[in-house]
């Protein structure tokens, strides 16, 4: 009840200065134009983003390049709500946790082809922001529409499309930072600076009804860790993506979008689970490939169909060869290789109703495949394991997206899930939009959704054993906020309170209640609750401010199984790795011309995570740190139109704060980054 009070009295003092401040508004100049925005993630239609019941952001190409960021998880971290954890430096698996859901309650598209891996796991450490048009995040419950995974929030990110000039760009930039190594006390900064390379180029353009991109970038580092602050350790990085995305319109009622991506990536990672230099040769690999075809058609004036074939196939590895000859006590060898894969068929209708009312009814059907091998070395002898495993899922859904009245907005939708594995399951979500005068809107909404427990969960065997009996986990959701514009859409104030309860968690224990039971079952609960508070605005013609604040309590409601100090769920203490206190502000300039700069500085209060360096592991309360980046972008030289030389700079952790978003994992201290683009 405490947190509600609170959450009503943000959201009143938001009313409050928007009425203080509206006077000013007569400032304004008569012939300024806003432009309505729109967003597509929340109803997979374009609609106005003031007619939306969930918490949307959106994160512009512009401002994506005036922060120089080239990582969709370096984005993230300014987004409300997330929070973002790497463990170690550039490659280290990455996880986004939104609105204090674990990092699989995310579902994560591109151009709607989905991203996480069955059950709903996702690395984002290799995932580029090369040929983006703008990253939408929707928070809150989203399996209505998206199915599995989308239990706490969406994020998509669109390519550029459109119609355009044809054009290239290339560019590269060479980055500097501090090493690291393993000292007495745990691992404490290097003497020497390690480096890290980049480099892209792209193409776009468009011809009659044809409009193409094409993109390659590359990466690679040296990582941060040493043996004694000069001598490099197996921390390596390569990364290598394309994207290619191609749209047309035959005719007037018809479009067509094709979509491709690939990534290759080679980790090196030479630490064990407590963070300490355990191995010279150990590596991970995967490649992906991401493709879908989108045809839309225009049946009618007022009916639409859509018909999405879309699949995702990730080749994983993870290889720790024998040291040296010498090297055969334990077990001093191990490797496996998977290819997991989504393909699927979401076909869809929007009626588009008197009044803007668009009603949508689709069906989906996806099948799931994870084959695998796997072997190991040891003093007792090899072992070895193959997997081939199947599963498949249809669903229905439906939504009403409405304008009641010229002040009330609605959403509404409901899902079944008829999955081969666990058999039925149903999801809801509403809201209501009240849109007052003054530019005040009041959302409301609420929901559920869920996520599939993975292959490894259900069908896992030899030393653990799966079960396949195991229900999705549930969230049940919901959330009011606030928000008013003023000066003409100068500033915006926005504040969200919001209440997620997660059931029905899969929990894996070392000791089943018999011998012959599973290792994994749906036991735990825990609750979230939180505050978000943004602010938005344009200072000066050419400027632009964002500021936000999330407050996140966590607890956990049943431990289930699993009660000892070094148990991930503890019952009554909050979940692991989401900080209570987050905040972020940002200032991008863009004066004119080819000249734009930023400033974006972040605060990450305390959080507990899990000390494996001791048997049991240990809980510990990680300290809060503060960073701040700059970047700055600017023309050198310009040959009439057709040639154009650029500079751009980056500081990241200009401040050089000490950052370990995981316990013992150290991130990157300052970095420098320095390169050139150039275009044609």
């Amino acid at each position: 009840m405490k947190h509600n009070t609170v959450a009503v009295g943000l959201i009143m003092i938001l009313y409050s200065a928007g009425w203080d401040l509206s006077h000013l508004a007569a400032q304004e100049t008569p012939d300024t134009v806003r432009l309505e925005e729109l967003v597509v993630t929340a109803t997979r239609f374009p609609v106005s983003r003031a007619s939306v019941a969930s918490a949307v952001t959106v994160i512009s190409a512009e401002e994506l390049k005036s922060r120089g960021v080239r990582y969709v998880w370096e984005a993230l971290r300014t987004a409300l709500g997330a929070s973002v954890v790497q463990v170690g430096s550039f490659g280290g698996i990455t996880s986004l946790f939104l609105r204090g859901g674990e990092s699989d309650y995310v579902s994560v598209l591109l151009d709607g082809i989905p991203l996480n891996q069955p059950g709903g796991s996702i690395d984002l450490a290799d995932l580029t922001v090369d040929e983006i048009d703008r990253i939408e995040i929707v928070r809150g419950p989203a399996s209505v529409l998206y199915g599995s995974d989308a239990m706490t929030g969406v994020v998509q990110i669109f390519t550029a499309g459109g119609r355009v000039p044809q054009e290239a760009e290339a560019g590269a930039r060479a980055g500097v930072f501090q090493s690291a190594r393993w000292g007495p006390d745990g691992v404490v900064r290097g003497e020497n600076t390690n480096t890290a390379w980049e480099w892209y180029w792209r193409w776009r353009g468009s011809a009659e009804r044809v409009a193409y991109n094409f993109a390659l970038s590359r990466a690679s580092s040296e990582g941060i860790y040493t043996t004694d602050g000069t001598s490099r350790f197996n921390n390596d990085y390569r990364n290598t993506v394309v994207n290619a995305s191609v749209r047309t319109a035959p005719d007037e009622r018809t479009d067509i979008v094709l979509n491709v991506r690939y990534g290759d990536n080679r980790y090196h990672f030479p630490t064990d689970g407590a963070g300490r230099l355990a191995d010279r040769n150990q590596f991970s690999r995967e490649s992906d490939v991401a493709a879908g075809i989108e045809l839309g058609r225009y049946l009618t004036p007022r009916l639409e169909a859509r018909l999405q074939l879309a699949t995702h196939m990730a080749n994983l590895g993870n290889d720790d060869p024998q040291d040296s000859p010498a090297d055969t006590v334990g077990f001093y060898s191990f490797e496996s290789h998977s290819t997991v894969e989504r393909r699927r068929a979401d076909l869809r209708a929007n009626w588009h109703l008197l009044g803007g009312a668009v009603l949508t009814a689709g069906a989906l059907l996806e099948e799931q495949r994870q084959r695998g091998f796997s072997a190991s070395q040891s003093q007792f002898g090899a072992s070895a394991e193959d997997t081939d495993l199947k599963r498949s899922t249809r669903a229905y859904y439906g939504q009403l997206q409405a304008d009641l009245v010229r002040a009330l907005a609605v959403n509404a939708g409901a899902r079944l899930e008829d999955n081969e594995t666990f058999g039925t399951f149903v999801t809801f979500r509403g809201g209501l939009v009240y849109r007052a005068p003054g530019s005040l809107r009041l959302r409301v909404a609420a929901g559920t959704g869920f996520k599939e427990p993975t292959f490894f969960e259900n069908f896992a065997t030899g030393f653990v054993r799966g079960n396949p009996e195991l229900d999705p986990e549930r969230s049940t959701s919901w959330e009011i906020g606030l928000e008013r514009a003023f000066l003409d859409g100068q500033i915006r104030v926005a504040g969200t309170y919001f209440s997620q309860r997660f059931r029905d968690l899969i929990q894996f224990t070392f000791s089943p209640p018999s011998p012959s039971d599973p290792n994994w079952f749906n036991v735990a609960a825990a609750d979230a609750s939180g505050i978000e508070l943004e602010l938005e605005a344009v200072p000066l013609p050419g400027a632009s401010l964002e500021a936000g604040y999330t407050y996140l309590r966590t607890v956990v409601r049943d431990a289930g199984f699993d009660t000892g100090p070094g148990a991930a769920f503890q019952e009554g203490r909050p979940l692991l790795r989401r900080p209570a206190h987050s905040a972020f502000a940002s200032l991008v300039v863009r004066p004119g011309g080819s000249l734009s700069g930023s400033v974006v500085a972040r605060y990450v209060g305390e959080r507990d995570d899990l000390d494996f360096s001791s048997f049991p592991a240990e809980r510990r309360t990680m300290d809060p740190y503060m960073t701040a980046d700059v970047a700055v972008e600017f023309g050198v030289l310009q040959l009439a139109r057709s040639f154009e030389l650029g500079f751009t700079g980056r500081v990241e952790n200009v401040l050089g704060s000490e950052v370990r978003e995981a316990f013992n994992f150290p991130a990157r201290g300052r970095t420098l980054w320095v390169g050139l683009r150039m275009g044609l």
